[in-house]
């Protein structure tokens, strides 16, 4: 336990922010003026608390969290937990798993009061934000579903590439949903100009009916409910080549009867199997408001210099590797309008990269668990 030591400090940034659009080795982008607010919570918490692997947190009374300075959020009543979830009948074929799970980060702070990182990069605004238009390469599933769907489950395979923070890159193994430009995700991010470290950490990422991209709790909008859940925390331990492999499963999924969007990952020691989080309300979408119609489950580069000098993804090595030595994402389904998790229609999955000399894609299928793929690579490649 640490005792307080920062004031209230609010750093407000004016910048033009790039929107991005998934392609392969073009940028689309909407400039914009965007204020962040980086904001030290200092007298706001109750308490600060610093984890075994150095890592800060100030303990913020639910009610107090800066998620709620949204202008859409104000005296908004908080949904502790969702009202119902979606039904999933072949859980136990993936409670099986040859992998073990990564421990998600833990801040254990008390009941009613929610944790909120504060150590990273001094320099809050990472590279990426300040370089102009953002680069992205892929290799991943690709979901579209006419007949649309409400949630979708998935085990992502945890690496921890190294990566120079100079260059502003970040490198993902992720779980997306989307209704047009509106989306949610979450997953593993290598990222060390946002964090001011290598390691792999736990954060989620949306896109509202503003068309403004945000992380964690850089911007106002997710609701965070978990007094232990550590957004932006590290996960331990990650996968080595040819060697013990690790893996976290998250669940994004719509409350049908409030239409608020949650996260929750898996923990085996609750009855109900997933433990929320938090959530982003309705009311900060448009499209996304009812329905989705597009996934993507994989892996992910981004940066102002992915496309010009390719990073490492994943595991660092081609899919064809297969277990143990190339990244996969499995485990995953979607909920159909029944609320019920099925496996995805083959029809609609599209295993795909978008530079196959730096990037594959291999072993794609569907089990009982669910769907299922290798993917990543060296990089590294030219044009």
């Amino acid at each position: 336990m640490f005792a307080m030591e920062e004031k209230l400090a609010i750093n407000i940034i004016t910048l033009c922010l790039s929107y991005l659009v998934l392609a392969a080795g073009v940028t689309i982008y909407i400039d914009r003026d965007e204020i962040i607010d980086s904001t030290i919570l200092g007298n706001d918490a109750n308490m600060t608390i610093q984890t075994g692997d150095g890592d800060v947190y100030d303990c913020v009374d639910i009610y107090k969290q800066p998620s709620l300075n949204h202008p859409l959020l104000k005296n908004h009543t908080i949904q502790m937990e969702p009202s119902s979830y979606p039904l999933d009948l072949d859980i136990q074929s993936m409670l099986s798993s040859n992998s073990s799970e990564a421990h998600l980060p833990y801040a254990n702070c008390p009941i009613g009061i929610i944790p909120i990182l504060r150590n990273g990069n001094k320099d809050t605004m990472p590279l990426l934000l300040r370089n102009g238009p953002t680069q992205e390469e892929y290799a991943a599933i690709k979901y579209w579903d006419d007949n649309n769907f409400y949630a979708t489950r998935a085990t992502l395979n945890v690496y921890q590439p190294f990566l120079a923070p100079e260059n502003g890159d970040h490198i993902a193994s992720w779980a997306q949903l989307n209704n047009g430009p509106e989306e949610i995700g979450t997953g593993s991010i290598v990222w060390p100009s946002f964090s001011g470290d290598n390691f792999a950490r736990f954060h989620i990422r949306w896109v509202d009916s503003s068309n403004k991209p945000c992380y964690d709790f850089k911007c106002p909008g997710f609701v965070q409910v978990s007094e232990l859940a550590a957004i932006g925390g590290r996960i331990t331990p990650v996968s080595v080549y040819n060697g013990p492999q690790y893996i976290i499963t998250v669940m994004l999924f719509q409350d049908r009867k409030t239409k608020d969007w949650w996260l929750a990952r898996l923990d085996k020691s609750s009855a109900i199997r997933f433990r929320p989080l938090g959530y982003w309300p309705s009311k900060l979408f448009d499209t996304l408001q009812e329905k989705v119609s597009y996934a993507f489950w994989g892996g992910w580069v981004r940066g102002p210099t992915v496309s010009s000098d390719p990073p490492l993804m994943g595991s660092g090595h081609f899919a064809k590797e297969g277990y143990k030595k190339a990244a996969f994402v499995k485990d995953i389904k979607i909920a159909n309008r029944d609320n019920n998790f099925v496996n995805p229609s083959v029809g609609g999955a599209t295993p795909v990269t978008s530079r196959l000399l730096c990037y594959t894609v291999d072993g794609f299928g569907v089990i009982k668990s669910g769907m299922h793929v290798f993917f990543g690579g060296p990089g590294q490649c030219p044009k």
